[in-house]
């Protein structure tokens, strides 16, 4: 192995070097899906993120091509990753490591127009919280009394 080391022998044997891929906690957080490293990990572990349409762990190495359903709050998010990053970096640069799907897009904007037409909770309070009166009556009348 003239002048080659064994890993860089190794990884040209594989097609693929070590800027190829990178293990799917690390790329969460780089691109900004969560806060911290171990959030992203705790997430991976709950089942919330699948690679490729199968469950995932937070050593998992992702590749650009790869595509990941990252369960939300609000709904499912599909992406394919473009780019990787072991670097957290501001937000204008962690949406270039991935590529929302038209049908994950079309999902999001559904899902904040109806959050958009839907009444606000609060509204529908009109006499605001119980009295101290209101409760000796609610709880005689819970008591049969």
């Amino acid at each position: 192995m003239s002048g080659m080391s064994k890993a860089h022998s190794r990884d040209a044997q594989d097609g693929a070097s070590s800027q190829d891929k990178i293990r799917l906690d690390k790329w969460l957080w780089a691109a900004r899906f969560y806060k911290t490293r171990s959030l992203a990990a705790d997430e991976v572990d709950k089942g919330r993120v699948l690679v490729n349409g199968q469950g995932a762990k937070p050593a998992r190495e992702v590749r650009p091509g790869d595509v990941l359903v990252v369960r939300r709050q609000e709904h499912d998010m599909e992406v394919r990753v473009r780019a990787i990053s072991g670097v957290r970096g501001p937000a204008s640069v962690a949406v270039l490591l991935y590529e929302e799907t038209p049908e994950s897009q079309a999902t999001r904007q559904r899902a904040a127009e109806q959050r958009r037409l839907a009444p606000e909770p609060a509204q529908t309070i009109s006499d605001g919280r119980p009295t101290k009166r209101d409760r000796r009556r609610l709880s005689s009348w819970r008591d049969g009394g």
